[in-house]
């Protein structure tokens, strides 16, 4: 890639996430208007309305059309697909809104599942009794059943998703707003804050860099 600073920008429901050299920012996405920026900017968007208001933006390059999407199912989010592209081989979790577990081997995906997010989840919890809102406990000890309310609503949730995690016995990428939580209870994987932007690099060095040299 050109020693130009690219910026690449990861947009979800509430934010823009921007990555430009080394430094990575938030934008509102009620507040932030794309027009501010002039530079090229390659970018992936699971937010409808913000795809439909940058379509008309020359400057703003859509990665999502640059996937060879055949490795992939129709319906599968472009922030997933994005991160399995950044990896050879290993099993990512990233931890938002929902936790989406992907299985890549040899650079292929072999597939994933969807589980809820941690906000989510308490609320479920919460929805059955008030008696079992209580924070999750990421320090609680996976091979011994609790005795007590707060970790047993935490040995549900957080056992099912370590267990089927750890039964790919590969390397485990956690990245996502929760990531920090997760690593608790997998401690041997890799934080990967900007899992997506490596990604999106890897998609513009071999589908836009080399088609243009």
């Amino acid at each position: 890639m050109e020693n130009t600073v690219v910026i690449l920008c990861d947009i979800g429901n509430t934010s823009y996430h921007f990555l430009e050299g080394d430094t990575h920012y938030k934008k509102s996405v009620e507040l932030f208007d794309p027009e501010t920026i002039k530079e090229k900017v390659y970018y992936i968007c699971v937010n409808l309305h913000v795809q439909k208001k940058l379509k008309s933006l020359k400057n703003w390059i859509d990665l999502s059309l640059h996937i060879d999407m055949q490795n992939y199912y129709s319906t599968m989010g472009i922030d997933r697909i994005i991160a399995c592209e950044a990896i050879q081989n290993g099993v990512i979790v990233d931890a938002g809104s929902a936790i989406t577990v992907d299985v890549v081997i040899d650079g292929t995906f072999e597939g994933g599942f969807i589980y809820p997010g941690t906000k989510a989840m308490q609320r479920t919890y919460k929805d059955i009794s008030p008696a079992l809102a209580y924070e999750f406990n990421y320090d609680l000890d996976l091979n011994k059943l609790p005795k007590n309310s707060q970790d047993a609503i935490s040995y549900g949730f957080l056992k099912t998703l370590h267990v089927e995690v750890l039964s790919h016995k590969k390397d485990i990428f956690l990245t996502g707003g929760d990531a920090h939580k997760l690593i608790k209870i997998f401690p041997q994987a890799k934080l990967e804050e900007i899992l997506l932007f490596s990604g999106m690099k890897k998609i513009i060095e071999e589908k836009l860099y080399k088609r243009v040299n």
